[in-house]
Formats: C-alpha cells, structure tokens, sequence
C-alpha cells in the first residue's frame, strides 16, 4: 500500500514553488501519494504580520530564495503581478485581492479532479519562472492548465457556481494545516508529523524511508 502525506501550499509562497519540483520527481519515482490541501498565504491569513515583521526578513527572504534557485537550478522571478496586491512601501494588504483568492479557488478546483500536484507544477512555473509578466493575462494561465490536463474555463466556472463553498474548503484545508502543527507553507506532514520549508524536504524524505518507502515498480 502507498505511504501518504499531505502538502499545505500556497500561490505566493517562493518555497513553495521551490519545493514543488522535488514534490513532483518524489511522486513520480516513489510509491507515495501527496495529498495536496492549498491554503492562503499568510498575507491573507494574517495581515498584521507584515506590521510586526522584523525590517530585515523581507530582503533577507528575497536573497535566499535567489540562492536556493541558484543552487537548485530552478528559473526563478518575483511574479509581474504579485499574487497578493500589498503596497511595497507601507507592507499594507489590500482589501480586494482577486489574483490569490482565484489562483487557491483554482487548486482546489484541481486537487478535486485529481490534477493538484501537475497544475501546481504547471501554474507556479508561469507565475514564479521569471519570464513571464503578466501570468494573469492572455493565455498563460489557460495554458498552464491545459499542460496538467484541466480547462481553465471549467474550473472557473465551477468556482464561479460555489464561491462560497470553496471558500470553505479553503478554511478547512487552514484549520487542517494548523492542527498538525504548524503555520508556514510548505508544510508536509506525514503521519501526524509536519515538516516545514523546502529545507525539510530530505527529512521527510528520511522519515517516510523508515516506513518502508519504495521506489515505483
């Protein structure tokens, strides 16, 4: 039987799209399943944040996820336009947020259809690639999602027909994420056991070995 953990991720997290390529190659060579639960990021969640914020996170942030792309070989860029529309001088959040609230209505219009993690895969490449301004315009995203094998248009449409319950969703998936321990996207948790930063992957990868992970056929 397939070992099982589950992903908390979010749209506008760097990590977490610097994560999602060893997510990806772990499911694609081992017999584990990841349980993909997309969340907001905690500019959403908890706006204050950015009032308290040591001044120093933020330029320290956009360094080391330079240097983790670097390392890792992964096409990086801070994303034309933001996922979350914040004001960069004052860090203030703004009220009406439709990039974030569509693009996590989106993941778990996917995780639905069993294509969560390809249309993560896809979607974070455009947004976070660093060659792309403009992901939410023209064709990008529709593209994006037909490359994981979804139609934009229908999920959209799904989502247009139950705001609210995939609001709710979304809520369960953040109540989920804090019971097992923790804030931060990603976040992994195996058996009860959560994993946080794409810095833990090879923990989780340690732990799931003692459970007798194994590679596919």
């Amino acid at each position: 039987m397939s070992l099982r953990f589950e992903l908390y991720w979010s749209f506008r997290s760097p990590y977490s799209y610097l994560a999602t390529p060893r997510i990806v190659e772990l499911v694609r060579e081992y017999d584990v399943e990841c349980e993909l639960r997309p969340v907001y990021p905690i500019a959403i969640r908890t706006p204050e944040f950015f009032e308290k914020v040591n001044p120093l996170w933020p330029p320290y942030l956009v360094r080391d996820t330079i240097r983790v792309a670097q390392m890792n070989g992964i096409p990086y860029g801070w994303p034309q336009p933001d996922p979350v529309v914040q004001d960069v001088a004052t860090r203030e959040i703004a009220s009406e947020q439709p990039y974030i609230r569509r693009l996590t209505r989106l993941g778990i219009a996917a995780v639905e259809r069993g294509r969560g993690i390809p249309f993560i895969e896809q979607v974070s490449r455009v947004i976070w690639g660093g060659d792309v301004k403009g992901w939410n315009e023209g064709s990008h995203l529709a593209d994006a999602a037909k490359r994981a094998g979804l139609d934009l248009a229908e999920l959209d449409a799904a989502i247009e027909a139950d705001p609210e319950g995939y609001e709710a969703k979304i809520e369960a998936n953040q109540e989920a994420h804090t019971a097992a321990g923790h804030w931060g996207v990603p976040t992994c948790v195996f058996e009860g056991e959560p994993f946080f930063g794409q810095d833990r992957l090879d923990h989780l990868f340690w732990r799931l070995s003692q459970h007798g992970l194994a590679p596919r056929g």
